[in-house]
């Protein structure tokens, strides 16, 4: 590297030195201003993710009953699958929808901005599928799916944007875990939302499904007492003093210069450049690696496994002999056990790096693969297969928790700059959202085709992305953003520079 680029990141590298060696806790008002973020943001996300599972029987009677109301004859057995498959598929829509409009809106009007804003998709929806069933309307229900899903894909986008900028350089990571945390205790408290001790009954679905309007509710009043995202304030607005302000209720008095000159390094280097539209991300040379790297990751997050686990759990957990209706119970058991693994992964993250997890999590993923496989194929063999295969669910789910279910939206903050970030959300998004909506269409499929053996194929999705992270995603724990968009370039510049030299040192040409 010139000696120039040396002299400029110098200090950056002897911050980050002095970062590791003086680990502290966060400041309380960070870690309310994360709580307020996430509880009206990814917590939804989760949270309708599941809570649409337990009242499937009742809705579908609501479904016949309404339309033998309407045309005075029973709907088919193929249009009543036909109408609840798209209620539930209308979420995913709702999402990729989300997706695409979270970048562009957290430019507009600002992280923060965007995150309240969202909740008014939150309250409708809560409020159509609330009354769907006294309106007699089911197509309320696929439009409040619909809305729910926007909100949730705008909160993926925008949520890990602001956790990733008001948080330290040394708990980028940790912060960040608050998106898997969110998510995963939004999926525990829908299963425990629909069992029938609390809303499970027939007579409370409109309620349940309505209830997504509580952390909604939550976050409006919360969030509105903490402030904007410092970077965004200082670069994208130029509001030095706001940034300064920011800065200290977040980081407090005595760690807000430090963080203050890692802005202002950053907005130095961006000076003339403005935010990036996702289709600019590819035609710049300069990022095509960690483009490369979001959209794989992303496409893995959903293609991994994990909702064929989830698939064949109620079967795993009827072969061991657990009563049909006690499984509900048990599933609530894998809720908390990815919740309790996310929570794990967050206390990890700064001291083990976001490679050592998500890539081991995908290792462990390839192994759990291969030994349920084994497993369901010997089921009738013997009576101790059933538990091994129970065994396998919850290690799968561990192993996702630990790795890949957190540390992914963390990279997609860590690998790019201020001004190409929000478009590369959007990107990664647009993705996770196309690639969950592929593995629930093709997923039966597969299932049909292959049966136990569907695993080999994820098998070799975790085994070939465990590969692609060794080889080429460089360590970004206790990096500025300057210094990760650095080493990036660098560890690729020998490997795949170009004929004339175009974007072989970042920030030398283009960010």
């Amino acid at each position: 590297m010139p000696k120039e680029y040396m002299d400029e990141y110098e200090p950056l590298l002897k911050k980050g030195t002095k970062d590791k060696k003086h680990l502290k806790l966060p400041n309380i008002s960070l870690l309310l201003a994360v709580f307020a973020a996430c509880v009206g943001g990814t917590f939804q996300y989760g949270y309708n993710i599941s809570v649409i599972n337990a009242p499937t029987m009742y809705v579908q009677s609501f479904i016949n009953r309404t339309w033998m109301e309407r045309y005075q004859t029973n709907i088919s057995q193929e249009g009543l699958t036909l109408l609840w498959s798209t209620i539930v598929s209308m979420f995913t829509l709702g999402g990729l929808i989300g997706a695409s409009l979270g970048g562009t809106l957290s430019v507009k009007l600002g992280r923060r901005g965007t995150l309240l804003t969202n909740n008014a998709f939150s309250l409708m929806a809560a409020l159509l599928m609330g009354i769907s069933s006294t309106a007699g309307s089911f197509e309320l229900l696929i439009i409040g799916r619909l809305l729910s899903g926007i909100n949730a894909g705008i909160a993926l986008c925008v949520q890990p944007l602001y956790l990733g900028e008001i948080a330290p350089t040394a708990l980028r990571g940790a912060t960040g875990m608050g998106t898997s945390v969110f998510i995963t205790g939004g999926i525990l408290t829908g299963q425990v939302m629909g069992l029938k001790e609390i809303l499970g009954k027939e007579e409370y679905w409109p309620i349940l499904l309505s209830t997504t309007c509580i952390p909604a509710f939550m976050q409006l009043l919360i969030l509105p007492w903490f402030p904007e995202s410092p970077r965004f304030l200082l670069i994208d607005k130029g509001d030095e003093d706001g940034c300064k302000k920011a800065l200290r209720q977040l980081h407090g008095l005595a760690d807000s210069d430090g963080a203050l000159e890692d802005i202002e390094k950053e907005r130095n280097n961006l000076v003339g450049f403005q935010a990036k539209k996702p289709w600019e991300l590819f035609g710049d040379r300069s990022l095509r690696w960690q483009l490369l790297t979001i959209i794989l990751l992303n496409t893995a997050q959903q293609l991994n496994g994990i909702n064929a686990i989830y698939f064949y759990a109620d079967y795993v957990f009827r072969q061991s002999g657990i009563p049909i209706d006690k499984i509900p119970y048990a599933t609530v058991g894998t809720g908390a056990c990815e919740c309790l693994t996310a929570l794990t992964c967050g206390m990890l993250i700064e001291c083990l790096g976001r490679k050592v997890l998500i890539m081991g999590g995908y290792i462990l993923m390839s192994i759990c693969s291969v030994f349920f496989t084994l497993t369901l194929t010997f089921q009738d063999v013997s009576p101790v297969f059933p538990y091994l295969s129970m065994a396998c669910v919850f290690a799968f789910i561990l192993s996702f928790g630990l790795g890949p279910g957190g540390v992914t939206n963390i990279l997609t903050t860590e690998l790019f700059t201020q001004t190409a970030r929000p478009a590369a959300f959007i990107i990664a998004g647009s993705v996770n959202w196309l690639s969950f909506f592929f593995i629930s269409l093709v997923f039966p499929f597969i299932v049909i085709g292959l049966q136990q053996y569907c695993f080999l194929v994820f098998l070799g999705v975790c085994t070939s992305v465990a590969t692609y992270i060794f080889f080429f995603i460089p360590e970004t724990k206790n990096k500025t953003f300057v210094e990760i968009q650095n080493e990036f370039q660098s560890s690729k510049k020998n490997k795949f520079s170009s004929s004339d030299g175009a974007g072989t040192i970042l920030l030398s040409t283009s960010i």
